[in-house]
């Protein structure tokens, strides 16, 4: 046992490995995805693309402000440690919690589901309407059995040592940057067309938010003119879908343990990962505004009448392909979403693990999951992810988590930003090799920012905030359990 205590991790991501975590990690879905929503909220390609730039500026300021944290406490847990240094180790506790819970493991079983459903695309047998079987009430498809495969065969790769988990990041995430790209410069040179620009342009500001109460049907469609407050709500109750699609660029925080030379790599490739998909993902909806209408009909039986805002399945990556491919679109694009989710999922398995490695460590887990196994990886911490993962793909919940987790981690961001100042107070004389980008007004300016999103949030999606918030209470009393668990049996 004295052996699985004293190995080490090995330092082997280097700055184009943590790179392209970020960058591989950012970029599941959700890009071909979300804007739907996010047309139906704000009604016009102004909005649309101003709610991409306002997540973009708000991400890279977030990523720039954790280089400064990320150079100063290089230890695998990333955001965990940083969170027990500058409050205590509840605060910390409730950030890895939740990040068990729902953050990590339920981003893992979205991406593994949506990997699964375009799989579908390809080999129908995968639909999610096939069912297998029912145990007690619950119905198993085979895009649930599908996605619960592509996780354990990811896990296992993990396992093998971060070698494997690094090489499989660079290849996929390579990939789908370079498809990204292609798909993005064909929709602006090739797919762009008069109709949808005279469409989009000639009502860039003219917002309204569409509400719907039937997602399935679009049966009863209420459209309500935006101005004012309202406007400034909409944009910030569209941002949910922007916000998810831009999250998980910290993960390499928690990896910081295998990072060489993590107090340069880490703040470097923070701001190289998130500056490159912000800089795709507004470039991708100006393609999409280019290629499609913004608005549109749910009645409407071409993509072009049906528009972002009713784009089929919401899936608008899809809508704009057909507009430059024809009838080959669904199969390019359910090819490309399928190697970004396999890669993506690849990123957050490998990221997920270290973070319970680094509470087991600190008493926090159970103490197997902070060994490391003969690779020099936390082999059970990556298991037991993978099985918890596995068990929200078959609840068919996942979708209702990761609409709460959104406010859980803003919340968590907020705290972690705030922890800088707090941290420059209680010590004055850490050794910061480097300093947050425009401390102290670019990180209060993303606190105020945050915050604003998460009020808004609250005022404006109650249904995905308040369950986010007592996932993240609930974790108070397990934190005061654990300790006197630990203290009973030291």
């Amino acid at each position: 046992m004295g052996n699985m205590e004293s190995r080490e991790f090995k330092r082997e991501l280097g700055l184009l490995d943590s790179t392209m975590i970020v960058i591989g990690s950012m970029i599941g879905s959700g890009i071909f995805i979300v804007s739907a929503d996010i047309a139906r909220t704000v009604g016009s390609a102004g909005y649309l693309l101003l709610v991409w730039l306002i997540t973009g500026v708000v991400t890279v300021i977030a990523a720039l402000s954790y280089g400064e944290l990320a150079s100063m406490m290089p230890r695998a847990g990333g955001q965990y440690v940083y969170l027990r240094e500058a409050y205590n180790p509840l605060v910390g506790f409730l950030y890895g919690w939740t990040l068990f819970l729902v953050i990590q493991t339920g981003t893992i079983a979205a991406v593994a589901v949506a990997f699964a459903k375009f799989t579908a695309v390809l080999v129908p047998w995968f639909s999610e309407g096939n069912i297998l079987f029912s145990v007690a009430g619950l119905k198993i498809s085979t895009a649930q059995i599908l996605a619960i495969l592509s996780i354990a065969v990811l896990t296992m790769v993990n396992l093998q040592g971060i070698h494997e988990g690094k090489v499989v990041q660079n290849l996929f995430t390579l990939t789908k940057t370079v498809a990204l790209l292609g798909l993005i410069l064909l929709g602006i040179f090739v797919g762009a067309n008069t109709t949808a620009i005279a469409k989009n342009f000639s009502n860039l500001w003219n917002a309204h938010w569409i509400h719907i109460s039937s997602q399935e049907s679009f049966a009863s469609v209420s459209i309500e003119p935006l101005s004012g407050l309202m406007l400034f709500a909409a944009i910030g109750a569209a941002m949910v879908g922007s916000l998810f699609a831009s999250d998980a660029w910290n993960n390499i925080t928690f990896t910081a343990g295998e990072v060489i030379n993590p107090k340069k790599n880490i703040p470097l490739s923070l701001a190289l990962g998130t500056g490159t998909v912000t800089i795709l993902y507004i470039l991708a909806n100006i393609a999409y505004v280019l290629v499609l209408p913004v608005v549109g009909n749910p009645a409407a039986t071409d993509v072009a009448g049906r528009g972002m805002q009713f784009a089929t399945s919401d899936r608008v990556g899809t809508a704009a392909a057909s507009v430059i491919f024809g009838p080959a679109a669904e199969v390019i694009m359910a090819a490309l979403i399928m190697i970004s989710t396999f890669g993506c999922n690849n990123g957050l398995i490998l990221a997920g693990a270290r973070v319970y490695y680094a509470m087991a460590q600190d008493g926090l887990f159970f103490r197997k999951i902070g060994l490391l196994n003969s690779k020099a990886v936390p082999g059970i911490a990556l298991v037991v992810q993978g099985i918890w993962a596995s068990l929200l793909c078959l609840s068919g919940t996942y979708s209702d988590l990761l609409d709460y987790v959104i406010f859980a981690v803003l919340i968590f961001y907020i705290l972690t930003v705030s922890g800088i100042f707090i941290l420059r107070k209680k010590r004055p004389d850490a050794e910061r090799p480097y300093k947050a980008f425009g401390y102290p007004v670019i990180p209060a300016l993303y606190v105020l920012a945050a915050a604003a999103i998460s009020i808004d949030l609250l005022l404006f999606k109650p249904s995905y905030t308040w369950p986010g918030l007592i996932i993240v209470l609930l974790g108070i009393p397990v934190y005061f359990l654990w300790r006197s668990r630990v203290a009973r049996n030291p």
